[in-house]
């Protein structure tokens, strides 16, 4: 997929969706590297120890492809950014 369609988009948004862009009243951490680099996920409601943990998060992108996941965890001193951390199958 082209990286400039996917930057700004929210992970797990539809392709079809007309507005896959970041909605009001929820909050984003910004995915860095990896197969989701440019991607926004939702973290709306996460608690501080969810958001400590990062996120093993689905995707066909990843090394170990349809049924892989990537692994992002937050980054130090930057609680916007998850950076990724490698895939897992």
């Amino acid at each position: 997929m082209d990286e400039q369609i996917m930057r700004g988009r929210v992970y797990g948004a539809d392709h079809d969706d007309p507005d896959p862009g970041p909605q009001p009243g929820h909050s984003y951490v910004e995915l860095v590297g990896g197969p989701l680099d440019g991607l926004l996920l939702d973290v709306t409601g996460w608690t501080a120890h969810q958001l400590h943990e990062g996120a093993a998060l689905p995707t066909e992108l990843g090394r170990y492809g349809a049924g892989g996941r990537a692994l992002y965890g937050p980054r130090n001193g930057d609680p916007k950014r998850f950076d990724w951390e490698g895939d897992t199958p």
